[in-house]
């Protein structure tokens, strides 16, 4: 893709992919995904859940309690490296 007709916050095209929900919606132009994953402990060998919350563009409008699909991109802020895809479920 030409690097001209990309636009400045759109998803690069090999990039990160994640699914969360969102738990926060209350800052200007910003969302807060719980993400959730699960690993195998490397010496146990138990499932372990983990989580991490990931800050992101809302140019979506998500609210508090959707379902989001996030795409890595450039930094935004000092914490935002991703931006919203689509709203999964509301």
């Amino acid at each position: 893709m030409n690097p001209k007709n990309n636009p400045k916050n759109s998803p690069k095209d090999s990039g990160k992919i994640f699914t969360g929900q969102v738990v926060s919606d209350k800052m200007q132009d910003t969302i807060t995904v719980l993400i959730e994953y699960k690993s195998r402990h490397p010496l146990y060998k138990k499932i372990v859940k983990s989580s991490k919350k990931i800050y992101a563009q809302n140019n979506l409008s998500a609210k508090m309690g959707d379902v989001v699909k996030l795409a890595e991109c450039r930094p935004l802020s000092k914490l935002k490296r991703f931006t919203t895809l689509e709203i999964i479920k509301k």
